[in-house]
């Protein structure tokens, strides 16, 4: 994709270049390429005819957020990218900061919205107000800049930011639509999906769903990285296949994907064939937030699942035990597996442990770790057996 490509209006896509490129296009030339932002009527019922799922990584169906919100409310563009593996957003927010302003000021005449902010990354921060100084409606958006923390891109981290500077995320018994920032009705939705209602605002949802495959709709954006020779974001339609969608990144073979980032699952190479989707229907793998990182068959993916349990026992945000204590027992137990421990009771020590922080915990932090350490055990069951009898594949 050239890097002084612009959105698609024709086919609705983002038109998102693969790497940054100083900054995207100036209002006016955003204006000429796509035409004025219309007020259009029934904005809601064209998002749920498109089928537009958030890109945040939970793929909930954005129409059903929309209309859970009560009237006079707040919206919360989430820029912030807590996660280390993911370039998507900081990309968009560079280069096509006016989309995601469009879906933002969109959303919030549809909901008839009173407060708006505008969630970005430090490295965000400049590009997003310097459009915001371009345009003369969206005066109301207020920005602030995120932590660089892990779990600081969650949606009640991102409310508590907002409400106290903090950051911190909570396991919240009330949806955020119903009660979020000082108690009102709170829509948190990722700027990805807010450059699309940008998009669907002008083409309608029919139009912009025509792109992608039924059960997976439009376009969304993929980050790219792990043993890759080309590193970087690409746009796909929906349904396309992980081997597709990392052919071009990946001319040498691989051994496995983990698809969704840090909180995300490890497949191994007899996945590749399977779409990459908003959801595990028709067998597809959910693409959380869009981030695939490719694991070259001459390194070890117990090692690297090792150092990703480490960060991430290193990223709790301290409120709780399971993340405090369990999380950091269970990143040791997976480096002993992954340092060639030959004590047998290892592996079914590393399910316990993640069983015992899954669900527990004041947040979802814990769920994710535990899910990625399970799934590292079922794609590297090969390589389990193999470190217990001292010696790894990856070394061969």
């Amino acid at each position: 994709m050239s890097s002084t490509s612009t959105p698609d209006l024709a086919r609705a896509t983002l038109g998102v270049p693969r790497l940054l490129t100083g900054h995207g296009p100036g209002y006016g030339e955003h204006l000429r390429a796509l035409g004025p932002l219309p007020q259009r009527a029934g904005l809601v019922d064209e998002i749920a005819r498109s089928g537009l799922t958030g890109r945040g990584g939970a793929a909930f169906p954005t129409s059903t957020k929309l209309a859970a919100m009560a009237p006079r409310g707040v919206v919360i563009g989430n820029g912030s990218e807590g996660e280390p593996l993911s370039a998507k957003d900081e990309l968009l927010l560079h280069n096509r900061p006016h989309l995601v302003i469009d879906g933002l000021l969109a959303t919030a005449h549809a909901l008839a919205a009173r407060r708006l902010h505008l969630v970005v990354g430090a490295a965000s921060e400049e590009p997003v107000r310097r459009a915001l100084r371009e345009r003369g409606d969206a005066d109301a958006i207020e920005v602030t800049v995120a932590p660089d923390r892990f779990v600081g891109g969650e949606a009640s981290a991102v409310v508590d930011l907002l409400a106290t500077g903090r950051g911190l995320p909570k396991d919240h018994a009330v949806r955020l639509t119903t009660r979020g920032l000082r108690g009102r009705s709170t829509l948190v939705q990722n700027v990805e999906t807010l450059a699309h209602i940008g998009l669907i605002a002008r083409v309608g949802g029919e139009r912009w769903g025509a792109v992608g495959v039924p059960e997976d709709r439009g376009t969304r954006l993929f980050s790219i990285s792990g043993d890759v020779a080309h590193p970087g974001v690409i746009e796909a339609p929906g349904g396309s296949s992980l081997r597709s969608l990392i052919a071009p990144s990946s001319p040498q073979p691989v051994s496995a994907v983990l698809v969704g980032g840090y909180h995300g699952a490890w497949v191994g190479r007899d996945a590749l064939e399977r779409t990459v989707g908003a959801s595990s229907k028709h067998g597809a793998i959910p693409a959380g937030a869009g981030i695939l990182v490719v694991l070259g068959d001459r390194s070890c993916g117990l090692r690297t699942a090792a150092e990703i349990a480490a960060y991430l026992a290193a990223e709790s945000a301290g409120q709780c035990g399971p993340c405090v204590n369990g999380l950091p027992a269970l990143a040791d137990l997976v480096s002993r597996v992954a340092d060639g421990d030959r004590d047998p009771r290892l592996p079914a020590q590393v399910e316990r442990m993640a069983g015992l922080v899954e669900g527990r915990g004041a947040c979802h932090h814990p769920d994710g770790t535990a899910k990625m350490v399970r799934s590292a055990l079922v794609a590297f069951a090969d390589d389990v057996a193999a470190h217990q009898h001292g010696f790894c594949r990856a070394a061969r």
